[in-house]
């Protein structure tokens, strides 16, 4: 029998990662989409000669390498492109992860997908769970950690889904209103949780 899969997603600086270190601090599997995508991209991997047969192999750096800044800047203001980018990448990176969190031990792993309401399609998930965080303290937090002003932390988040869309698909929502310690607290709380839930 296949594990119980979570799903976790939340917007930028909502605390997503730190959620994720306190799961995985309890012993649970955490399988991340950001990695998996790096992954999928390495050279000889079919997703990058996918991307070369549509982009062309101005795509990739000297070393046969994916250039992502240059993918980026070409699909940032591309729609049809990046679509075309996202029929070859999102079905592959929730493939591979369901099957990796699927084989995981343990009561239940967690994937951690930030755009899990972008790219939906994630119905063999269990549960979602959204951390979140009120908007001011979001903008607060994109201008710390990217060093950037007021109106480019704002910019970024208008380009993101919603917030009330996010806690529309939401099971379960951590709120990262306080400190580190008050996050890890809660995620412990919901471990206990879930696992009575799935027991």
């Amino acid at each position: 029998m296949s594990t119980p899969v979570m799903a976790v997603t939340g917007g930028i600086a909502s605390g997503k990662s730190a959620a994720c270190a306190a799961f995985e601090g309890l012993g649970r599997r955490v399988i991340d989409a950001d990695l998996v995508s790096r992954e999928l991209v390495e050279p000889g991997q079919p997703a990058l000669s996918a991307i070369t047969s549509r982009f062309g192999a101005g795509m990739l750096d000297a070393d046969g390498r994916l250039d992502r800044r240059r993918l980026r800047q070409h699909v940032f203001s591309n729609e049809a492109a990046r679509r075309d980018l996202e029929a070859i990448l999102h079905p592959r990176i929730r493939e591979t992860l369901r099957q990796r969190a699927e084989a995981s031990s343990g009561p239940y792993a967690l994937v951690a997908v930030p755009l899990l309401l972008e790219t939906g399609a994630y119905g063999w998930v269990r549960r979602v769970l959204l951390v979140d965080v009120p908007e001011p303290l979001q903008v607060e937090r994109v201008m710390q950690r990217d060093d950037i002003g007021r109106a480019e932390a704002q910019a970024i988040l208008s380009a993101q889904a919603p917030r009330r869309a996010r806690w529309a698909i939401a099971d379960d929502v951590l709120l990262n209103d306080g400190s580190l310690a008050d996050l890890g607290h809660a995620v412990e709380r919901l471990d206990r949780r879930w696992r009575k839930q799935l027991a």
